[in-house]
This record gives C-alpha cells, sequence and structure tokens, in this order.
C-alpha cells in the first residue's frame, strides 16, 4: 500500500507538469487580434483537464457518454431546397432572455458533426451559452437529420457548401439586419471554412469558430485507421453512417450496390462506395482533395477562431497549417495540449460546462461587440449596445 502514495504523488505532478498548460495561440497581429485577446481572456489562461481524464480518446468518448444532455423548445423549420431535398432548421429565439427586438438580434447558426443533430451535447451546451447572452440559435441539421426526410439520394460531404449558402440566404432574407455569425463541430466545421474559403468578404458572416476540424482530411483518415482508433471511433462512425444509409437505401436501389455500401467497415470505404459516388467524385482521393483545408486559409476574409486539441487523434498536430495562421489578418488558433476530439472536458465531476462552452461564450460576444463597434465607426453613428450576460 505504502507505494501508493508515492505514486499519487507522481501523477499530480506528472498533470501540473505536463498536462496543465496555456494554449498555443497562433496568429497575426493587429487590432482585431488585440481585440479577441481583451476580450476573452480564456484563451490565455491554463487549461486544466480533468484530472482523471485528460488522455485525448478518453475525452473525446466521455464527453458522448457522460456530457449531460439538455432539451429546449426548439421551433423547426423544414427548408426546401432546390433539388427537391429538405434541410431541417431547429430555431431558439431566446424572446425571454434577450433585450434586443427579433429584427436586429444577434444570432449564432450552428453546424453539428458528421453523424450528428440539434441533440449532440457539445452542440445544446453551446446552445445554453448562446441562451444566456440573449442570443439566438439556428442548428443546421444536414439532410436526413433532425426530423428531416432524405427525399433525394443527395446527402452531405465535407466540401460541399451549397446547402449552408442557402441556409444562411435564408436567415439573412428573415433578418437582414441580425448580426450573424456560425460555428462548425468537426464535420460541419470542415464545412464552414470551405464555406468561408469559397465565399471570401461575401460570406454575409460576421465571423465564426470551429472546434476540432481535420486540416488534413487523407491524414486524418490515416490516423483514424491506426489500430486502437479504428476501434475506438473509426467503427463507430462508419456504423452510423451505414445504419444512415440503410434507412435510405431505397433512394439508391438503381445507382448504387446496396449491399456493397453495407458492408463498408471505415469511413474511408463509406466514402469510397457512397460519399463519393453520390457527390460525382471520380475517386475519393478527388473528394478529399477538395475537402481539405490546410491550403485554404489565406481565402478566408472573415474573423474565425479554431480550437483544436494536440492529441485529437482525428486532427493530427503536424497537419495544423501554423505558418499560415501566422500570416492570416482573420485567423487565430487555439491549440490545447489536451482536450481530444471535441472533448475538451474540465473539473473533477465533467457532465456541465466544458473549456470548449467557456471559449465560445466569451468568442462570440466579443464577435458581436467587434460587429457593432465597426459598423458604427463604418456608419459614424452612435453606439447601440447589446447586453450580454456578464458570467456564463
Amino acid at each position: 500500500m505504502y507505494f501508493l502514495v508515492p505514486a499519487f504523488i507522481a501523477y499530480v505532478a506528472y498533470y501540473l507538469l505536463s498536462v496543465v498548460k496555456k494554449p498555443k495561440l497562433s496568429f497575426k497581429a493587429g487590432p482585431l487580434q488585440s481585440f479577441i485577446l481583451d476580450h476573452c481572456g480564456i484563451i490565455k489562461e491554463k487549461y486544466w483537464p480533468t484530472p482523471w481524464l485528460f488522455e485525448g480518446r478518453l475525452q473525446s468518448v466521455f464527453r458522448s457518454l457522460w456530457k449531460r444532455s439538455l432539451e429546449f423548445g426548439y421551433r423547426s423549420e423544414l427548408l426546401e431546397t432546390p433539388d427537391g431535398g429538405e434541410i431541417c432548421l431547429h430555431w431558439l429565439d431566446n424572446d425571454e432572455n434577450s433585450s434586443v427586438e427579433r429584427a436586429k438580434r444577434p444570432t449564432v447558426l450552428m453546424l453539428p458533426g458528421l453523424t450528428g443533430s440539434s441533440k449532440e451535447t457539445y452542440i445544446v451546451h453551446f446552445v445554453k451559452e448562446a441562451v444566456n447572452a440573449g442570443l439566438r440559435c439556428v442548428i443546421f441539421n444536414n439532410r436526413g437529420k433532425g426530423g428531416a426526410t432524405l427525399r433525394t439520394p443527395r446527402t452531405y460531404n465535407a466540401a460541399n457548401t451549397e446547402d449552408l449558402s442557402l441556409v444562411i440566404d435564408h436567415i439573412k432574407e428573415l433578418y437582414p439586419d441580425a448580426p450573424l455569425m456560425a460555428t462548425g463541430h468537426s464535420l460541419g466545421g470542415i464545412i464552414l471554412t470551405n464555406y468561408l474559403a469559397k465565399t471570401g468578404e461575401d460570406s454575409r458572416l460576421i465571423g465564426g469558430m470551429v472546434i476540432s476540424i481535420a486540416w488534413d482530411v487523407f491524414e486524418a483518415t490515416k490516423s483514424l485507421e491506426a489500430p486502437l482508433n479504428k476501434v475506438i471511433f473509426n467503427r463507430t462512425l462508419t456504423n452510423q453512417l451505414v445504419d444512415y444509409f440503410k434507412q435510405h437505401a431505397h433512394l439508391y436501389q438503381h445507382n448504387l450496390d446496396v449491399d456493397h455500401v453495407c458492408q463498408a467497415s471505415t469511413i474511408r470505404e463509406f466514402d469510397e462506395r457512397f460519399t463519393s459516388k453520390v457527390f460525382g467524385y471520380a475517386t475519393t482521393d478527388d473528394y478529399y482533395r477538395d475537402a481539405c483545408l490546410h491550403e485554404k486559409v489565406d481565402s478566408i476574409k472573415v474573423p474565425l477562431l479554431c480550437l483544436n486539441a494536440a492529441d485529437d487523434s482525428f486532427s493530427p498536430y503536424q497537419c495544423i497549417p501554423f505558418s499560415e495562421f501566422e500570416q492570416s489578418d482573420y485567423l487565430m488558433l487555439v491549440l490545447t495540449s489536451h482536450g481530444g476530439h471535441l472533448g475538451f472536458l474540465e473539473g473533477w465531476w465533467p457532465r456541465d460546462t466544458g473549456y470548449s462552452d467557456r471559449v465560445f461564450s466569451q468568442y462570440a460576444k466579443a464577435m458581436f461587440k467587434y460587429n457593432e463597434l465597426h459598423s458604427n465607426r463604418l456608419a459614424e453613428k452612435p453606439a447601440v449596445t447589446f447586453q450580454f450576460a456578464d458570467s456564463l
């Protein structure tokens, strides 16, 4: 029993010296970055991962199993697409907590991950932070998700941004005077970043935040095929993708080998047999090349905060484009040493608000404030201040 004392001391020493660290920040110094640093104090502080749960894979798994699920009274809207499909938007207008009229209420559009929807814990905890700050939320559920019927063979992928563009235009048509920012988790973040790279200054967004995105899809796929990652993550996600496909297999009876798709055992195999074919790519490599982000950073022309963890199995450290961040006028990278993929758990009992939630809370308020100040300077009008909660 005596060995437990030195073992405990060694564990605590390792945690304090090697685990608890300030995030690595990569950015080009400028007025925007100074404003973010002044208003997002959390990214200058040490991140304290859950002491008994700081390893990246454990963070990723326990977030999905352990973090508290929350219920919100969403208002559902089915948006029809030009090809006859439909997208389900879940709205939370937040009339009770906002001091700003609906027409001008700051709004956050949220994009879930690969198999996610508005029910995901990482989404609902962002919603909670937004509600407390008096913001309106819109969750963009991909086709066939969130209660929408998959009416056409077209689904979604990491490179295609047409549905997102449609959703953003729709929101801006409804509320042209309401500032709009967007967040994206994992695949949702890849889609959002690709959209920002394609649209440049014409994105209609005041800013964005992406969490746990894979910068190089080739390397991310390779990492997920490592033996342990394949067992923990790859097979689980592939099974969810195959289940999604099986629910709609009748749409593909004449175009795809349904049985072959159902036998996919990795994400790469699913993309080879389904995703790349549905979207007209000659090869899976063509699809992955189109989805990669690491060479598109300089095309983004709105503020974008990128939160990654160095131990994220989905986003290998060596693929993060540090030099591009240091040359961009708009991007900032916040890289924690731990946190895994969409984990970022903290505290002894990590069921509630986590590190990424708190970063989002501060950053969202900072972006709307920055937009307000910038807009008022351009218009040379007295400022009309949005009232946000001081602490969430």
